[in-house]
């Protein structure tokens, strides 16, 4: 199952579930709306259905809490920055004020002379949970969806820390939809795909990440408690550049789907 978060013609955002052609039903390119957030409690179909594209999808989440972020997790990423993999699993946060959807822009802040994308994997959180032993990783994950974990890599190597370069309103493009039904098995075997204005930077796949998603979890919920709603990136793969305004950056997990920004100058 797919569910998007969408509005109609400006109205408020709701929960539906998207039916793509590729899945082979009967109503394909179609969004069906649910009573209410499949994250906050049971939901049901309300019976209306609109064509995919008279809507416009937003972040399929807005984190309750907190985005957290595992830097490093992939080895050539962190080589062709000059860094180590490091021991442990390293680990930042955005706020949920850097959240946007699909099509929303990216903001070029003047205080950055070097934006830069970072094409993944993102695990949504589905229920409370803290210190969630290995076994009962998947129990506790509602689903998956597309990330942009955009950096102001100058500022992450002045600031010498990385929440301001990592910060920024509009920093975390998420979309389109939370795909439900991929297993953990086969989430950490999906190909990650960046383009900037078609041109491919990176391609790499969810199998090379250093540490998987069920450490992942087993980790963060070791410190902190996760929330319904709450979105751990799981790191990019190499061939992380510079965007400029102007250019439209897309992120397409396969298997569940492409997350286009536009970056814009503020």
């Amino acid at each position: 199952m797919r569910v998007a978060r969408y509005a109609v013609a400006g109205g408020d955002p709701q929960y539906g579930v998207v039916e793509l052609a590729e899945d082979g039903g009967s109503h394909p390119e179609t969004v069906s709306a649910l009573t209410g957030d499949p994250l906050a409690g049971p939901v049901q179909l309300t019976g209306e259905r609109r064509e995919l594209d008279s809507v416009r999808l937003l972040a399929p989440v807005i984190p309750r809490s907190k985005v957290v972020g595992v830097g490093r997790n992939f080895a050539a990423h962190a080589a062709e920055l000059g860094n180590e993999v490091p021991a442990t699993p390293l680990i930042f946060f955005k706020p949920n004020t850097s959240v946007i959807g699909p099509g929303d822009p990216i903001g070029y802040p003047p205080t950055t002379n070097e934006l830069s994308y970072e094409g993944e994997l993102a695990v949504v959180i589905g229920r409370i949970c803290k210190e969630v032993p290995a076994e009962r990783v998947a129990e506790v994950i509602f689903g998956y969806t597309v990330a942009n974990d955009v950096t102001a890599r100058d500022l992450q190597k002045s600031d010498g820390q990385w929440a301001r370069a990592k910060g920024y309103d509009g920093f975390c493009p998420l979309g389109p939809w939370i795909s439900t039904h991929h297993t953990l098995a086969e989430a950490g075997d999906l190909t990650i795909t960046t383009t900037v204005d078609g041109e491919v930077r990176q391609h790499g796949s969810t199998a090379l990440m250093v540490r998987s998603i069920t450490e992942l979890v087993v980790y963060i919920s070791s410190f902190t408690t996760l929330l319904p709603g709450d979105v751990i990136l799981t790191g990019t793969p190499a061939g992380v550049g510079p965007m400029l305004p102007g250019q439209e950056v897309s992120v397409t997990v396969d298997g569940i789907g492409t997350l286009t920004n536009l970056v814009t100058r503020l």
